[in-house]
């Protein structure tokens, strides 16, 4: 970046700041949103309309492939990305994901679309599009970027919640796929044309083993796992939590999403500011996981009680959300600035590769537990690996107070 800026306002964003952040949160949006329309609408589509579709296991798969496609290939990409530079291997990654989409859209058999998931899956660039925010933003703004990716991807799943069913009864499943492999391909656009170039440091290799080793950047690794896993495990049991407690069809559980998850965004940014001004990222941080353990156990404690939960059933969720949307947002900041410069696209591909694992591993088990033990149980999975979480936490270190510099040393 090579804008300056006078020290009197050095403390706020820049304008190349701010454009790099803003339209690589479009990226992620633009992509986010395309999966997220497929998931309210595919398990019914696929049990009425594609061959095999009444096999449960391979509904499962062809949702989760995706996923599990992607624990393969994010350290890859973010390695690539940190050797032959962040935009190539974003454009790369993003035609394989839209290759993958309209292999889904035209097919009616379930193992084609299987295989067209995992090649979406393929187009891993999560770890390159976080590693390009953080070569574009300075140290002490890089969280808030973060969290404008962060709001990014909530705010496409809100959308995702209304548009989906009204999009299928439209278009199709196959309208829906295609779209997820258009939307792609404008996100190409934004990184071509929108998203401006920023300087990446002197290319040095950096060992994956000295990634791995590193104690800092595995406290993060095992909490996003952990973040991820609950995540998708308890949200196994909240929308049946939802109908039972408010007597709202799946149809309509989006009147609770949507306000929830915006008012969340709102709250969760005060204390990222403060977090930044103050240098007490750490404190913020190990708040937020104690308020996501509060949340569990208050979750537990709920579904006990035969009636009455509506309510604290939404203040639960809201306070959920905002636990959530902090910890979404710090955590690949913090892995940015601790990770050598060389090596933030390998150390942000180990992060999104935890990440992917630990919504595989909530499906898994969240599912089980609900199936064979029952719902509380899986709050209390979650409860006990976030009080794991927060004991490893605690003993993180406290990064110093981000000092502001001009722009142009970006």
């Amino acid at each position: 970046m090579s804008s300056a800026i006078s020290p009197e306002t050095s403390t706020r964003m820049s304008r190349p700041e701010i454009r790099a952040s803003v339209s690589l949160a479009l990226v992620f949006a633009l992509r986010m949103l395309g999966l997220f329309l497929i998931l309210p609408v595919f398990a019914v589509h696929a049990r009425e309309h594609l061959h095999g579709g009444g096999n449960a296991t391979l509904v499962g798969l062809a949702m989760g492939a995706m996923g599990l496609a992607q624990a393969f290939f994010h350290v890859p990409l973010g390695m690539a990305s940190d050797r032959w530079g962040r935009k190539p291997v974003i454009v790369a990654g993003l035609v394989i994901f839209a290759i993958g989409s309209f292999i889904a859209a035209g097919t009616d058999d379930i193992l084609v679309t299987i295989a067209g998931r995992i090649l979406q899956g393929v187009g891993a660039v999560s770890a390159a599009v976080m590693a390009l925010v953080a070569d574009s933003t300075r140290d002490e703004h890089r969280t808030k970027a973060m969290a404008m990716v962060g709001g990014s991807i909530g705010v496409s799943f809100a959308v995702s919640l209304i548009a989906a069913p009204a999009l299928y009864s439209w278009i199709g499943m196959s309208g829906i796929f295609s779209l997820t492999g258009a939307l792609a391909f404008g996100a190409i656009l934004v990184v071509l044309f929108m998203v401006p170039d920023a300087p990446m440091t002197a290319r040095k290799s950096v060992p994956l083993r000295d990634v791995l080793a590193d104690r800092e950047l595995m406290r993060l690794n095992f909490g996003v796992f952990v973040l991820h896993m609950t995540q998708i495990a308890v949200f196994v049991v909240i929308p049946g939590a939802i109908v039972e407690a408010l007597g709202m069809p799946v149809s309509a559980h989006w009147k609770v999403y949507l306000p929830v998850v915006l008012a969340s965004f709102a709250l969760m940014l005060p204390p990222i500011f403060v977090a930044e001004k103050y240098g007490r990222m750490k404190q913020v941080f190990v708040g937020a996981i104690a308020l996501l353990f509060l949340v569990q156990s208050g979750m537990w404690l709920l579904l006990g009680e035969p009636s009455g939960r509506g309510a604290a059933l939404v203040a639960l969720l809201f306070a959920f959300f905002v636990a959530f949307n902090v910890l979404e947002a710090s955590q690949p900041s913090l892995v940015s600035r601790i990770a050598h410069p060389s090596a933030k696209g390998t150390a942000l591909g180990v992060y999104n590769t935890l990440q992917s694992l630990g919504i595989a591993a909530g499906g898994l088990a969240g599912g089980w537990l609900m199936q064979h033990v029952g719902s509380s149980s899986v709050f209390a999975l979650a409860a006990g690996l976030t009080i794991a979480w927060l004991i490893m936490a605690l003993h993180m270190k406290n990064l110093p107070r981000r000092i502001a510099v001009p722009a142009n040393a970006v």
